[in-house]
């Protein structure tokens, strides 16, 4: 029934998302740095075994200790790795043999998990950095270990399984939280030959803390049209790139042709036209050129390669509207340095470029945050 209710949260999580997804506000990690926490949560569980509820489940309960270490890729999902165990009990005649007589099995144990987070209150309601309470939900599998005794051999097995839950997280300010989680788990049994099920689980529950390495930091997105250059949307350019394209292409077949008649019939000679300013984007914190931004960078090295007596300068922006001035600076030279770098890669030489770093700028076109993301290669004044 829990399991039924947990995959209905989640469906029902995902529509309201779908549903919402054009009027909530957008939040974004700014770096990869960020939002990495760590938690750490005591409780009880019950072993939830068919000869434990021939004897009562309450005698099968044990305390329950985890550790988990994780990060919030955005508001909505997140990771994380977890250590947890202790100890689980049977209490069951299959051990002795002797009907309507129990006995009971202690088993000392510990599981290692991966668990796919998703918060619900966010999905559903939007990110408020001030909400007191977030619900949210996890799954993922995980890997037992435990002394099963199985045909007589009772060393250490790795018993694999899997769990879901849900939580709810109190947000005391935005680097700690109480957490309280109720979780279920199935895999095979550690209690091997003991057992008259080959697989059990365990329905467990625990309150703890965690800690956000320098607190949530999400950046909220004012302008869509930073969507749109993420999802492709820059027709425009594309455009742009194509017709630069064509006209080195009529460039070249001119050269050929020209090339192939006799010496004494060349009557005008084809000139070879300076690499017109070039735009590089980069999304958003990101330094790394796209593989649009690869094409441009070696059509404009070639260019540049056929006018080695022009000068060229790289310059790098970043747009003011996210992160701090000196935050910005650093983003713009980074991009500004792998353009650089990229054309000497393609052979222009380094006597004929140079680069520069404008930091952050307001919008430069369209007044779109996402287009000041931008490199452009200008010939030098």
């Amino acid at each position: 029934m829990k399991s039924k209710l947990v995959i209905l949260s989640l469906v029902l999580a995902g529509l309201a998302t779908v549903a919402t997804a054009q009027t909530k506000d957008r939040y974004y990690a700014e770096s990869a740095k960020d939002n990495y926490f760590i938690s750490i949560g005591v409780g009880a569980q019950v072993c939830v075994n068919p000869d434990n509820s021939d004897y009562g489940m309450g005698k099968a309960m044990t305390p329950l200790f985890n550790l988990s270490v994780g990060k919030l890729i955005n508001p909505v999902w997140g990771v994380r790795a977890q250590v947890a165990g202790f100890n689980t009990k049977l209490n069951s005649d299959f051990i002795n043999g002797d009907n309507g007589v129990y006995d009971k099995v202690d088993n000392s144990y510990f599981t290692l998990r991966a668990d796919g987070m998703f918060n619900i209150s966010n999905a559903i309601a939007g990110y408020n950095p001030d909400r007191v309470f977030e619900g949210y939900a996890f799954l993922g599998p995980q890997v037992q270990f435990a002394k099963a005794e199985i045909g007589g051999n009772d060393k250490t097995k790795a018993l694999v399984g899997g769990t879901l839950g849900l939580g709810g997280a109190f947000n005391i300010n935005q680097f700690w939280a109480i957490n309280v989680e109720v979780r279920g788990e199935v895999g095979q049994s550690p209690f091997g030959d003991y057992s008259s099920a080959v697989a059990d689980g365990a329905v467990g529950a625990t309150v703890g803390a965690t800690y956000f390495f320098g607190g949530k930091k999400f950046v909220k997105v004012n302008n869509m049209d930073l969507y749109n250059a993420l999802n492709g949307d820059i027709k425009k350019y594309k455009e742009l790139l194509a017709q630069e394209q064509a006209d080195h292409n009529v460039t070249k077949d001119e050269l050929a042709k020209a090339k192939a008649k006799p010496a004494e019939t060349i009557v005008k000679e084809v000139e070879v036209p300076y690499a017109a300013p070039r735009a590089i984007f980069f999304t958003i914190g990101s330094a790394k050129i796209d593989s649009k931004g690869k094409v441009n960078l070696e059509m404009a090295a070639k260019v540049m390669k056929e006018n080695t007596a022009v000068k060229y300068v790289v310059v790098g922006y970043a747009d003011k509207a996210t992160g701090s001035a000196a935050g910005n600076m650093k983003l713009s030279e980074k991009r500004a340095k792998a353009v650089y770098d990229a054309l000497i890669a393609n052979g222009v030489s380094a006597d004929q470029i140079s680069y520069k770093a404008m930091g952050g700028q307001d919008n430069l076109w369209e007044n779109s945050d996402a287009l000041t993301r931008v490199v452009v290669i200008e010939v030098a004044k």
